[in-house]
C-alpha cells in the first residue's frame, strides 16, 4: 500500500492554517508537513504530537522555501497583509511559494485568496488585504499551476474582536458595521479545514476553480438579534454609514471601510457548495451557541 501523499500547509500555528493542519491529521487521508516560522509555539507543538512533521520556513526567505516544498504532493497557502500591511511584500511572498511550487512540480495548491478588488472596480476602490491575494492568485493562472482559490468571509471570530458590539450611552450594545440592509456572508474560521480537506480529496473537480466559502448569509440587524438571543444583552444595528464609520480612530479602519464597500456589491460566496464540501460547517446560530460565554465579558 503506497504511503500517504504529503500536505505542506502553511501559517500551520494560525487561524486558517491550524484549522487545515488540524483536519487533515483527524481525517489521515495525508500526511501533514505544518511549515512555520516559530516551531516553538504551543499550537505547532500540538500538532507534531498528533503526527504531523513540522517544518521551520519563512515566506520572505526562499531558501527555507525549497526545503518546506521539497517532495509534498499539495500545499495549502495563506498569506497575511496585515503582519506588515504592505501589499506589495505580501504578492512577493505569495509569488515565491508559486515559483517554488512550479520548479517543484507541486500537484494540487489550495490558496486562500480574495478578489482584486482594485481591478474589479477599475480603481474605484482599493482594499490592500484583498487585492494582494487577488494579484497572488492572478500569478498562479499566469504559471498554469494546478490551484484551487478559497474566498474567505467574514470571520464570525470577528466579532469577538475587530467587529464586536460596542456599549452605548444608552445602556444597550451596538454593531457598528456599515452595511445597511445588504446580507454580510460569514463562516466559523475553524471550519476551513474541512472544506479545503474535500478540496484536495477530488482534484479533479476543483483545481482550477474560485470557490467562495460562506455558511450564513445574514444582515447586521439579523446579526445582532442572533448575539442578542444567546447573551442575553441587548444588541442592534447602528446602523452607522461609511462615511462615520471611516471617521472612527482605530488602526486600520480605511481599509476595513472599503471592504464593507466592496461587500456591498455582494461578492461571490457559494453557502451550498460550502456546506457539501464541509457539512459539519456551522452556522452563525450553531457558532454563537458555542461561543456565547466568550462573547461578552462586561
Amino acid at each position: 500500500m503506497a504511503a500517504p501523499l504529503t500536505v505542506g500547509v502553511f501559517g500551520a500555528s494560525g487561524n486558517q492554517g491550524g484549522s487545515v493542519a488540524m483536519a487533515l491529521l483527524k481525517d489521515g487521508t495525508f500526511k501533514v508537513r505544518a511549515i512555520t516560522r516559530n516551531p516553538r509555539k504551543k499550537e505547532v507543538k500540538e500538532l507534531k504530537r498528533l503526527g504531523a512533521e513540522i517544518v521551520k520556513a519563512d515566506l520572505d526567505n526562499e531558501k527555507s522555501l525549497f526545503d518546506a516544498l521539497k517532495d509534498v504532493y499539495g500545499v495549502f497557502l495563506v498569506t497575511d497583509y496585515w503582519e506588515y500591511m504592505d501589499i506589495d511584500r505580501e504578492v512577493q511572498q505569495g509569488k515565491r511559494v508559486a515559483d517554488i511550487s512550479s520548479h517543484f512540480g507541486v500537484k494540487h495548491i489550495v490558496f486562500s485568496g480574495l478578489e482584486n478588488v482594485k481591478k474589479l472596480t477599475n480603481g474605484k476602490l482599493d482594499v490592500p488585504h484583498f487585492d494582494g491575494k487577488g494579484q497572488i492568485e492572478d500569478y498562479f493562472r499566469e504559471l498554469g499551476s494546478p490551484m484551487t482559490c478559497v474566498r474567505m468571509p467574514g470571520y464570525f471570530e470577528n466579532f469577538l474582536d475587530v467587529l464586536k458590539p460596542v456599549k452605548s450611552d444608552k445602556g444597550y450594545y451596538v454593531l457598528d458595521i456599515p452595511m445597511g440592509g445588504v446580507p454580510m456572508d460569514g463562516m466559523s474560521v475553524k471550519d476551513l479545514g474541512g472544506v479545503v480537506l474535500a478540496i484536495l480529496k477530488s482534484p479533479e473537480k476543483y483545481i482550477g476553480k474560485e470557490i467562495g466559502l460562506s455558511t450564513d448569509r445574514l444582515t447586521i440587524e439579523e446579526y445582532a438579534a442572533v448575539m442578542s438571543q444567546h447573551t442575553g444583552k441587548t444588541i442592534r444595528d447602528s446602523k452607522i454609514s461609511a462615511k462615520d464609520y471611516e471617521e472612527q480612530n482605530f488602526p486600520g479602519v480605511q481599509e476595513l471601510t472599503k471592504m464593507f464597500q466592496f461587500y456591498l456589491k455582494q461578492p461571490h460566496r457559494n453557502k451550498d457548495l460550502t456546506l457539501m464540501l464541509n457539512p459539519k460547517a456551522q452556522s452563525f446560530e450553531e457558532w454563537m451557541s458555542k461561543n456565547k460565554n466568550a462573547f461578552m465579558n462586561d
